[in-house]
């Protein structure tokens, strides 16, 4: 018996005639409701005709209804049909991956997106099918987007007649009425209650989160802040944590509450599940990951505690690492999650953070395409004859460089042709409902170990086994064997579906269904199953726990795990925190070179190498895997070209300074340096820089002829400079009279003159310029004079000869005649003859 008084008190209802008016106008709506009022619910039973003023009216019209989680599409299904006083499998079924509950009278269907993605892929028309409602869209999840463009491919192509309503629990939707062709948009107001905000952050900084990893202090603050509001406040404490761990770890901190704690997340049981939607008579606290939103409404919550952390996908394009990651809630989220807290009476939000901090949170969650791994995403394109995803209608276009990533992964396995169709194998893969990474593995590890073993180490893959199961692959699948836990379950029913899924007699049967290859252990079977789904991930050890994947990225393993003596390790599941060097293993497997060498095949090559390392020109030959290199010789009379690069690159790492540079060579140097800043015209620029610039003009033929450093060391520079001087225009005969090397001084000394500075110096002792009324110049540029005592020591420096035998000469023959009573120091110097001699070698000479 239909529950009506359940269905007249939804919010929904008021606006469900004008969603039918949209719907019998324009095809298409966007509908805007809160969490908790009924748009997941109602609204596909009215549609449906099964129940609301046009039950009854002919035949029933066949609903899905997609949603992007398994346990909201159960709890929504459930929902529907307990509003219809039946059980789930009759009028209103399900389907997820792995679980179909459904009959010959279901008329409205709920799936998961992922479900609803392989079934346009399969039959684009959905034969049958009236109406379809993309619930949750506000989420932006990537298969959501990928749907909603399909279906929209669909109604313009082949089934005008189809129905769509994106249903929003945001009033954010322009965007989506925009994409559904200036569809209507209808908005329903919920019975929200107010919230008050509680700003509860850690007394004490705590660590920001990066890849898995939360800080325990920020969830012991957590688990206090839980016990406040249980003493604070009355109802049920729903509380919002990123992850399974986190929930896990929060719920420990909280034994011996006077409560009952409830642990939801997708890899709930469904007894929980159903347990914590069907409400209580004792105090509660729901421990949830974002799936509380707004896919699930729990009832007789009235406090909510948010930890201000959610899970997002993100992709290191360049190091080939693809998984969740930590971040802070957005404020969409933020707003989400406070108003579970009002939803049946007033509440309060307890946020552990600042409400400064707040100000500063992002306003939306990333869109899934814009972050996401797209190799999923990029075969369902190719499959669907877009293989550029250029012509599909997308909220958000896919970034340009993740989807060149993917079809590299995509080509690799060969899922794509050369013009990015989607094979017959692509095809096959797409339809197993796994990644393609994933899809890959499982076929070709198949034909190698059997259907059976490969099935269960990709299901072990598809779902991260829980941590307890330790980072060793192979000890995981041992576990997952034998285990009676939750995760245990999941994993056997999806081996079942996966199993079933490959074509056995493509395996290659042997006795107990195992391949034709020599993979006999578990190590072995888990290795190469692992190492075909992520080839880019095989790495080499390199001491100390320390590997390197054949992608180039350094890899860790912990303290204490078996894999640190492995030689080779296929590694399934890596993060890298934004501070370390080097990504940290998860999740691997032992395997040997040969199976790196099958697995990542299309990575081995060999290829000659001649470069500059270490110092000198490197030749030899390089058998590598990716980035490890496998074997290497030395490689006899390398290519005078590449070498030659090679020198170069030498010459640009560490200067021209590898020349030989003899003294007359740096003074040559600093004297065109001189010319080309003071005198400019043809008088070359000299710098390093410039130098480099150039090295065709100056250091041939020379370089051409050099096959190492020591040849380079041999090569007069002073000699190759000669080169750049500007003899065409006859400048460069003009040297030694611009830029001296020597000056010839008043006593007849020719001193050297020092062009290192910004001016030249002139250095000589101060007896030898008696009588020189003006200071030097060269070049038009005056010198620097540097007096020097009788014994050569600084004694003076002056720029102006005339003003210092005026002023300063006076001091410095006060403080020197004593000192050097044999040379002359004449009162007026201007007058005085100029010597190089003491007064005795004067007088005598």
């Amino acid at each position: 018996m239909i529950r009506t008084g359940a269905l007249d008190v939804l919010p929904v209802r008021t606006a469900v005639p004008a969603l039918e008016r949209a719907l019998d106008t324009h095809g298409a709506a966007v509908l805007c409701a809160p969490p908790g009022t009924g748009k997941t619910t109602l609204v596909p039973l009215v549609l449906a005709g099964l129940v609301g003023d046009r039950a009854g009216d002919g035949p029933a019209r066949r609903v899905i209804v997609a949603e992007p989680r398994r346990i909201a599409a159960r709890a929504a299904a459930r929902r529907m049909a307990w509003l219809l006083g039946e059980q789930a499998g009759g009028r209103v079924g399900f389907t997820v991956r792995g679980e179909r509950n459904v009959g010959p009278g279901t008329v409205v269907e709920v799936v998961t997106t992922g479900v609803l993605l392989q079934r346009l892929q399969r039959d684009q028309e959905l034969a049958g099918v009236d109406v379809v409602i993309l619930d949750e869209c506000h989420e932006r999840h990537l298969d959501a987007d990928t749907v909603a463009a399909f279906l929209l491919d669909v109604r313009a192509a082949l089934r005008p007649e189809l129905r769509l309503v994106a249903a929003s629990a945001t009033t954010d939707a322009q965007g989506w009425a925009r994409l559904l062709g200036d569809a209507p948009v209808v908005e329903a107001h919920g019975s929200s209650h107010p919230v008050e905000t509680v700003w509860a952050p850690p007394a004490r900084p705590v660590r920001p989160p990066h890849g898995m990893r939360v800080d325990p202090a920020l969830l012991t603050h957590v688990a206090s802040v839980v016990r406040r509001a249980l003493a604070e406040r009355t109802g049920d404490v729903l509380c919002f944590l990123p992850g399974v761990g986190e929930i896990a770890r929060v719920a420990g901190l909280l034994s011996g509450l006077g409560a009952e704690v409830l642990q939801v997340h997708g890899r709930a049981p469904a007894a929980v599940q159903d347990a914590v939607l069907a409400g209580s008579q004792t105090r509660r606290v729901v421990l949830a990951t974002s799936v509380a939103e707004s896919s699930l409404t729990v009832p007789g919550v009235r406090v909510v505690v948010d930890s201000g952390l959610a899970r997002e996908p993100r992709t290191d394009h360049a190091r080939g690492l693809s998984a969740l990651t930590t971040v802070r809630v957005s404020q969409a989220g933020a707003r989400q999650r406070a108003g579970r807290a009002g939803r049946e009476a007033p509440g309060a939000v307890y946020r552990c953070w600042t409400e400064a901090e707040d100000a500063r949170l992002t306003r939306f969650p990333s869109p899934e395409i814009k972050v996401a791994d797209l190799a999923a995403f990029a075969l369902q394109a190719a499959c669907w004859g877009d293989p550029s995803a250029a012509g599909l209608a997308l909220l958000d276009p896919p970034p340009a460089g993740a989807m060149g990533a993917a079809r590299e992964v995509l080509a690799a396995i060969g899922a794509v042709d050369q013009d990015g169709r989607a094979t017959g194998r692509g095809v096959r893969m797409a339809r197993l409902g796994l990644h393609p990474r994933l899809a890959r593995a499982l076929l070709d590890g198949a034909r190698e170990v059997g259907a059976r073993r490969a099935a269960e180490v990709v299901a072990l893959l598809s779902e991260e086994p829980p941590r307890e199961y330790g980072d060793d692959l192979a000890a995981a699948w041992r576990t997952a064997r034998a285990g009676g836990d939750g995760y245990a379950g999941r994993w056997r029913q999806e081996v079942r579906r996966l199993a079933s899924g490959v074509d056995g007699a493509r395996a290659g049967q042997t006795q107990n269904g195992a391949g034709g290859g020599s993979h006999d252990t578990d190590d072995a079977v888990a290795g190469l199953v692992a190492a075909l789904a992520f080839p880019e991930r095989v790495a080499r050890a390199r001491g100390e726990g320390a590997f390197l994947m054949v992608s180039g990225t350094g890899a860790e393993t912990a303290a204490g795990s078996r894999l640190r003596s492995a030689p080779w390790l296929a590694v399934a599941v890596a993060d890298r925190p934004a501070t370390a060097a080097s990504a940290r293993v998860r999740l691997a497997a032992v395997v040997d070179e040969d199976t790196a060498r099958l697995a990542a095949g299309h990575l081995l090559g060999t290829a000659d190498e001649v470069r500059w390392a270490d110092g000198d020109v490197l030749a030899r030959r390089v058998e590598r895997l990716g980035a490890v290199e496998l074997a290497v010789r030395p490689l006899k009379n390398p290519p005078a070209a590449l070498v030659r690069e090679a020198l170069l690159d030498g010459l640009r790492r560490e200067g021209p300074g590898v020349l030989r540079w003899t003294a007359h060579a740096r003074e040559l140097r600093q004297r065109i340096a001189f010319l080309h800043r003071e005198a400019g015209g043809g008088w070359p620029d000299v710098s390093d820089e410039a130098l480099l610039a150039r090295t065709d003009e100056w250091l041939e033929p020379e370089l051409s002829r050099a096959r190492r450093r020591s040849d380079l060391a041999r090569i007069e520079a002073g000699q190759a400079l000669g080169r750049l001087l500007p003899w065409a225009t006859g400048e460069a005969a003009h040297l030694d009279e611009l830029a001296p090397e020597r000056y010839e001084v008043p006593s007849g000394s020719r001193i050297r003159l020092d062009y290192s500075g910004p001016q030249p110096v002139l250095a000589v002792k101060l007896q030898e310029l008696f009588g020189l009324a003006e200071t030097p110049a060269v070049a038009g540029v005056p010198v620097l004079v540097h007096l020097l005592s009788p014994a050569g020591r600084p004694a003076a420096v002056t720029a102006d000869l005339a003003s210092f035998w005026r002023e300063g000469y006076r001091s410095v023959r006060a403080e020197l005649r004593g000192r050097y009573p044999r040379h002359p120091w004449p009162e007026d110097p201007s007058d005085a003859a100029p010597t190089r001699y003491t007064k005795a070698r004067q007088n005598r000479g």
